[in-house]
């Protein structure tokens, strides 16, 4: 078993970017506190207060939420559970203002991502960002020209790659263990219930409803769609995908050392609760067809929570030698008759299916973008180039999805050939609110 000190002297060699020794000096001296200041509160950062909480020489002190209602009740439980009060605002952009936050870490919306990120690193921000980094590849393409622009610290939110389980799995892979691993198989599965009809309705008084929609151009509030079901929207969301086949599908191309696929296919439908509003897939099949007759693919199931290995999210390695499968909270490797020859389990869990997603890897993945921006640690474990290239893959199998159900792609950009595919890899925009890196 690694420990994390031995996990962050191997993260060179594990496929890490290393931060150039000139941007130290543009970054903060490994002995000033860090304070942070979140952006987005109801959900997923809970689980960014609690981890940044955690860290050492750092203090939690802002939140930014555009419902004041859900701003004022993190504020109070935060408060109470660490002890200190956080100061908190309706607009992003405060943060920004003041020069009482070091750190801004992202957790809205998908469509929300990229903007926020891009205005802190402007205003000279370091950045723990969410993923998906974009609700389109363009947008991953404007954060990676944005952070080579202004040097800036810029983390993605794909815990996994700080889990010291997964990293060994990778130092045996690429000793040979599994041999010559050519298939991936993920999944995800999860029993969602239906989000019904809504209306059309005046938002509520606590819900500023144009700065949620933020770049996005300006539509009705429907009465179903806050606070979580704008995943299933595509004018705000970008499916299960995204919002949960990311993890495998990073850490899937990651330990088999692949990038863009050449072929695409994803064939889907809502399966369940037809008639209601989602406006995407509840169940999809996706195959990504690398050069050298590689293959990742990927089963999800939001109303199905049938798990397999016991799991409801996970990935199975396929070699020439043997066979793992890993998830968030260790591994097990498997000879080729299929028996398990070892198992190896991470000492604290994180949380697999949940909508927060908090645990012991929050925490780690905190600590390494701090020790990068801190200069204590050389390389981050998710750089915006690593987040860009899988959140692509689940872009394309949406883009599959909406145009027939098969695409090719040019490997060394990731983009697809097909015309119709293609005008999906950006989005419009409110006047006023573009994206630019």
């Amino acid at each position: 078993m690694f420990d994390r000190r031995t996990m962050m002297k191997g993260a060179a060699a594990t496929g890490a970017l290393a931060i150039s020794a000139s941007s130290y000096a543009r970054i903060l001296g490994a002995n000033d506190r860090i304070r942070v200041g979140i952006v987005g509160v109801n959900g997923r950062g809970q689980a960014h207060m609690s981890a940044f909480a955690k860290q050492p020489n750092v203090q939690v002190t802002h939140f930014a939420d555009v419902d004041s209602a859900v701003l004022a009740k993190r504020a109070g439980e935060f408060a109470q559970r660490h002890g200190n009060k956080v100061e908190t605002t309706g607009d992003y952009r405060r943060l920004l203002d003041t020069k009482a936050v070091d750190v801004i870490t992202i957790a809205t919306p998908d469509h929300w991502h990229a903007k926020v990120a891009i205005d802190a690193m402007n205003a000279g921000r370091n950045v723990y960002i969410e993923k998906p980094i974009g609700i389109a590849p363009a947008e991953g393409e404007a954060l990676i020209a944005a952070q080579k622009r202004t040097g800036r610290v810029l983390q993605v939110g794909n815990q996994q790659r700080s889990s010291v389980e997964t990293r060994q799995l990778l130092d045996l892979i690429r000793a040979g263990e599994l041999g010559d691993v050519y298939e991936a198989q993920t999944w995800y599965a999860n029993n969602r219930k239906s989000i019904g009809r809504g209306q059309i309705v005046p938002p509520p008084a606590n819900l500023d409803w144009a700065m949620w929609q933020g770049p996005r151009p300006r539509g009705p509030y429907r009465s179903n769609l806050v606070h979580y079901n704008w995943h299933w929207f595509w004018q705000y969301g970008t499916g299960e995908i995204c919002n949960n086949a990311m993890h495998e599908l990073d850490i899937a191309r990651w330990l088999m050392g692949v990038t863009y696929p050449s072929t695409v296919t994803a064939r889907g439908a809502r399966r369940f609760y037809q008639g209601d509003d989602w406006e995407m897939y509840d169940s999809l099949a996706l195959n990504l067809g690398f050069d050298g007759g590689r293959t990742i693919r990927w089963d999800g199931e939001s109303c199905n929570g049938m798990l397999r290995y016991g799991r409801g999210r996970g990935t199975l390695l396929l070699g020439t030698k043997g066979s793992a499968v890993v998830d968030r909270n260790g591994f097990e490797l498997y000879d080729l008759a299929g028996k398990r020859i070892r198992e190896v389990k991470a000492p604290a869990e994180s949380e697999t299916t949940g909508t927060v997603g908090e645990g012991a890897l929050d925490v780690y993945h905190a600590a390494n973008f701090l020790g990068v921006v801190r200069g204590t640690e050389t390389a981050l474990h998710s750089p915006i180039q690593e987040g860009h290239i899988s959140t692509t893959l689940c872009h394309l199998g949406n883009m599959a999805y909406r145009t027939g159900g098969a695409i090719t792609v040019d490997p060394a950009t990731g983009k697809p050939k097909e015309a119709a595919a293609l005008k999906l890899w950006a989005v419009d925009y409110e006047p006023g609110w573009e994206v630019r890196g």
